[in-house]
């Protein structure tokens, strides 16, 4: 088995489960793209078959995943296993994809991909949909 397939197996794995909570929740899945040469805004429009002309908004890596593994106090269960779950996704992503970004494609309902470089120059990372008004 390729080095790639192993990290996307791993990738599916932290992803089982896990929901992207906006104001509608949405199933957090693997991204494999093509291959790259760096992480920029075009290319990940290209890589996802969206328009030159789509509403992007660039985001910190770190900042993105902030409110995801923080546990505030009062969280319950379920939140708290949540927030382990991304802490546990992003330190995979960190420790196997480089170039980190996160790309919020178009308006109110948006297409999130979190995405870097894997060993082998891919554009890999994850997905998930939002709805913020």
């Amino acid at each position: 088995m390729k080095k790639s397939d192993v990290l996307l197996d791993k990738i599916r794995n932290s992803c089982e489960g896990l929901d992207y909570i906006s104001e509608t929740d949405s199933p957090v899945t693997v991204f494999l793209g093509q291959h790259a040469v760096e992480v920029t805004r075009d290319i990940v429009l290209r890589q996802t078959s969206n328009s030159p002309d789509t509403q992007v908004e660039e985001r910190s890596f770190d900042d993105f995943f902030h409110r995801l593994t923080t546990v505030y106090e009062g969280y319950g269960e379920r939140e708290k296993e949540s927030a382990s779950k991304f802490l546990r996704l992003k330190r995979l992503l960190e420790e196997n994809l480089r170039e980190l970004k996160v790309f919020k494609l178009g308006g109110i309902q948006l297409n999130i991909y979190v995405v870097g470089l894997s060993e082998d120059g891919r554009l890999v990372g994850v997905t998930m949909k939002a709805v913020e008004t």
